[in-house]
C-alpha cells in the first residue's frame, strides 16, 4: 500500500466513525458524538503527520483538509490546506468540493458557490450538484426576482444529482428541502409538498440512507406541521432530539406546536372565552349578506363562472369541499402565539365552534372578533392526535377549515385580493 493509500484509508475510517456512529454506538451515545468525533479526527491528525514526509504534497494536503472538515465547525486551517489542494491541481474534484463546504461553514455563500461550480467544470457529480442546490436555496438575493430564479435553479440541481445516483439517500433530501423552499415561495401548493415528503421518504429509505441525520427528521417534521400532520411533526421532531441531544431547536418546536394545540383546544371548548350574550348576538348576526360577492350563488375562476352552495360546518366532508361556501363568526384569533398560519376560533350559525387556519396571509390582514367571514371551497382538517413525553399523556380531537389561499375569503362582505396575500419561508437546518 502507498504511503497515499495508507493516508485516504485513514480519512476514510474518520469519516466511517462519523456515518455510522449510531450503529456502532447506540442512542444513549449520541449525546457524546461531538466530543468523540473530535476526539477520533485529532488521532487522525495525528496519524497523517507522521505520513507527510512519506506523501505527495498535493495529496497530504487534501487528506489533512478532509479530516480537518469531518467535524461540523469552520476551520481556517482546513480553508488553507484545501486552497493549496486546489491551486496545485485544480482537477481534484473533492478539494473543490470540500473547499465549499469550508466557506459554507464560515458563511461565504458565494465562495462555496464559486467552488461547487469549479468542481462541476471538472467533473458532473453528485456532491457538487446537491451542495449547489443547497447553497443556491441560501444566497441573498441582489435584485427582484433572484430569489424565485436561485430555488427553481436549486430544484434543477438537486433533481441532476439524484439521477446521477437514485440510491444515495442525501440526494433525495436534499431535493427534498429544494421543494420545500418552492412551497413556501409559491402559493403553497400542497402538491409540491407532498413532493417533498416522498423525497423525504425516498431519502430514509434508499441504499444510503440519511434515517440516522437529524436534520432529515427535523425538516420532514417542519413539512408536516404545515400539512398539519401534527403526530406526524412531533414525532419528526422527538426523533431528531435523540439523534442530536444538544441541539435546542427540536424541543423549542415541539413546545411551540403543543402549546399551539393546547390552545386551540382550550379556545374551542370555551367559545373563545366569549360570554353567552356576546356569543348570542354574533348567532342572531347571521344575515344572506355576510357572503358577500358569493351572494349571487357563484364565482369567477379562470373566467368561468362555478357555482357555490352555502353549507354548515356539520354537512362538510372531509378534505375538500369544492362547489361549497361556508359562512362563520369569529370568535377570537391566536396572533398572540402564531401568524403563520394565522389561525382564528370561528362558530357557524349551528353554533359548531372549530378552527380556520390561514396559510400566505398578509400579516396586517388577520379577522378579528366579530368578523363575519365566508369561505369558499372549504378544506375540512379532522385532527386526532396523540402525544406521549415524559410520562405525560396528551390528545387533542378538532376540526379545522384549512385555507391555503386567502383570495377565497370573503371578510365582512368584501373579497380579499391578493394584496392580502404573503409568502412564508420555512424554518430549516441552517446546513442544508
Amino acid at each position: 500500500m502507498s504511503c497515499e493509500q495508507e493516508a485516504e484509508l485513514l480519512v476514510d475510517k474518520l469519516y466511517d466513525f462519523k456515518d455510522n456512529f449510531l450503529s456502532n454506538f447506540g442512542l444513549e451515545k449520541m449525546v457524546g458524538k461531538t466530543e468523540m468525533l473530535e476526539s477520533e479526527a485529532n488521532k487522525t491528525i495525528e496519524l497523517l503527520k507522521e505520513l507527510e514526509s512519506k506523501c505527495s504534497k498535493t495529496i497530504y494536503l487534501l487528506q489533512f483538509g478532509r479530516a480537518l472538515n469531518v467535524v461540523s465547525n469552520y476551520s481556517a486551517d482546513c480553508e488553507e490546506y484545501l486552497s493549496k489542494v486546489v491551486k496545485r491541481d485544480p482537477t481534484i474534484v473533492m478539494g473543490w468540493n470540500m473547499l465549499g463546504e469550508t466557506f459554507w461553514k464560515k458563511g461565504d455563500g458565494l465562495a462555496a458557490k464559486n467552488c461547487f461550480e469549479g468542481a462541476l467544470k471538472r467533473e458532473r457529480n453528485k456532491v457538487s450538484l446537491r451542495s449547489l442546490s443547497m447553497v443556491l436555496r441560501q444566497l441573498k438575493d441582489e435584485k427582484v426576482g433572484d430569489r424565485e430564479k436561485n430555488v427553481l435553479d436549486s430544484v434543477t440541481c438537486a433533481k441532476d444529482a439524484v439521477q446521477l445516483d437514485m440510491n444515495d439517500g442525501m440526494s433525495w433530501y436534499i431535493l427534498g428541502n429544494a421543494y420545500l423552499s418552492v412551497f413556501f415561495m409559491s402559493e403553497q401548493n400542497s402538491k409540491i409538498l407532498n413532493l417533498a415528503l416522498s423525497c423525504y421518504g425516498k431519502s430514509e429509505s434508499a441504499t444510503k440512507s440519511t434515517k440516522d441525520d437529524p436534520d432529515l427528521h427535523f425538516n420532514r417534521a417542519q413539512a408536516y406541521k404545515y400539512k398539519e400532520a401534527y403526530d406526524s411533526a412531533l414525532n419528526g421532531w422527538k426523533t431528531a432530539c435523540s439523534l442530536e441531544p444538544g441541539w435546542n431547536e427540536p424541543p423549542q418546536k415541539i413546545d411551540e406546536l403543543i402549546k399551539y394545540l393546547d390552545k386551540t383546544i382550550s379556545l374551542i371548548d370555551l367559545k373563545g372565552k366569549l360570554k353567552n350574550r356576546r356569543i348570542h348576538n354574533l348567532l342572531k348576526s347571521f344575515c344572506s349578506s355576510d357572503l358577500g360577492p358569493y351572494l349571487d350563488g357563484y364565482y369567477i375562476s379562470k373566467g368561468e363562472k362555478v357555482g357555490l352552495i352555502p353549507t354548515v360546518m356539520s354537512d362538510l366532508q372531509e378534505g375538500s369541499n369544492n362547489g361549497k361556501v361556508i359562512v362563520m363568526k369569529v370568535l377570537c384569533n391566536m396572533a398572540d402565539l402564531t401568524l403563520v398560519p394565522f389561525t382564528f376560533i370561528a362558530i357557524d350559525k349551528n353554533s359548531d365552534t372549530f378552527a380556520v387556519t390561514v396559510y400566505n396571509l398578509n400579516q396586517n390582514s388577520g379577522v378579528i372578533i366579530g368578523d363575519s367571514v365566508a369561505i369558499a371551497n372549504p378544506m375540512l382538517m379532522l385532527h386526532d392526535v396523540e402525544w406521549k413525553d415524559d410520562e405525560v399523556l396528551k390528545h387533542w380531537k378538532f376540526k379545522s377549515i384549512r385555507v391555503s389561499n386567502p383570495v377565497e375569503m370573503v371578510v365582512n362582505k368584501r373579497k380579499l385580493t391578493t394584496d392580502h396575500c404573503a409568502f412564508t419561508r420555512a424554518s430549516m437546518s441552517a446546513t442544508t
